[in-house]
């Protein structure tokens, strides 16, 4: 059985941090590429930050600077170190698996960045 679990969402203020985490199990974790979206009320599921084995990592134009992805391959798990949040930054964060035409999605976790 494959799970993706994310954890670490919350609601935080502006410029504000916050680290989201990803426990993969029922997969070869370290052969995955790795990646976090995020989908904002009434907008379409976008990609935030892709992190393959060893530790190339993409971000998208709007977090960069900002956001830190990493995993953890020892422990199953990746990460999302954000920072300097902004109200932009609200949405459901999922975490996905992908290893050529296959992937597995997380169920999410919210984050709200709001004063």
């Amino acid at each position: 059985q494959v799970q993706l679990v994310e954890s670490g969402g919350g609601l935080v203020q502006p410029g504000g941090s916050l680290r989201l985490s990803c426990a993969a199990s029922g997969i070869t974790f370290s052969l995955y590429t790795m990646g976090w979206y995020r989908q904002a009320p009434g907008e379409q599921r976008e990609l935030v930050a892709r992190i393959t084995t060893p530790d190339s990592t993409n971000y998208a134009d709007s977090v960069k600077g900002r956001f830190t992805v990493s995993r953890d391959n020892a422990k199953n798990t990746m990460y999302l170190q954000m920072n300097s949040l902004k109200s932009e930054d609200t949405a459901v964060y999922y975490c996905k698996a992908e290893l050529g035409l296959k992937w597995y999605w997380g169920q999410g976790t919210q984050v709200t960045v709001s004063s």
